[in-house]
Parts: C-alpha cells; structure tokens; sequence
C-alpha cells in the first residue's frame, strides 16, 4: 500500500504520532511518505536546529529512513523554516500555488492520510 502521511499540524505531541506512524507502516512493508504542510513545517526546523529537543532524535531518525518526501514551499516561507528546510535537503513541494498537491499524490495511488 502506497500511504501518505501529511503532517499540518505544528503540536509536537500531533507531529510525533507521525513520525512513529510512518516508521511502523515502513517496517510492516507499506511504502510511506511524509509530507510537512502548514505549523508542522516549523517543527521541521525546531527538531533539526535543537538536536536536544524531546522528539528531535525520531526526527532524525524519519529523515535517515527517507521517510520525509516534501515540505509545503509556502507554509516553509511563512513559517520562517524555508532556509533550515532547504538546508536539511528536503524537496520542497510547490505545484499548487507554492503548496503540495494532495490529488496529484492520491492519483499517483497514494492513500492520504492528515495529521
């Protein structure tokens, strides 16, 4: 099953739940991505600049896994973490008006899941 988990919220206790979400699809053999859309995208940037924060280390652990596919262009601006995103050499996603298209990913057969 091809799932896409589109973290918008920027609570960290909501943002971690994917993150463990994500690991455990992966590991029962599902193919999953991360997509960071809206606060969450702020949380991007928190959890890579303080490695001491609680959550962080899983954070960086998604990352390793490939797990991030795309951060949400727009929200990165707004959120002020586009600089720390493009850093961390995460695909920005921009097709919609500098947001991720949920329907083109659903259409590629994606089952879309929001956070």
């Amino acid at each position: 099953m091809k799932i896409v988990l589109a973290a918008f919220n920027g609570e960290p206790m909501c943002f971690v739940h994917v993150l463990l979400n994500a690991m455990d699809m992966k590991e029962k053999g599902h193919e999953v991505t991360i997509v960071i859309e809206g606060s969450a995208t702020a949380l991007a940037k928190d959890l890579h600049e303080n490695p001491d924060k609680p959550f962080a280390p899983l954070y960086k652990k998604a990352k390793e896994q490939g797990l991030i596919g795309c951060a949400c262009q727009a929200c990165s601006q707004k959120t002020g973490a586009l600089d720390s995103v493009k850093e961390q050499g995460i695909e920005l996603c921009n097709e919609m008006n500098g947001h991720p298209s949920l329907a083109r990913l659903m259409e590629e057969g994606h089952q879309v899941l929001t956070f």
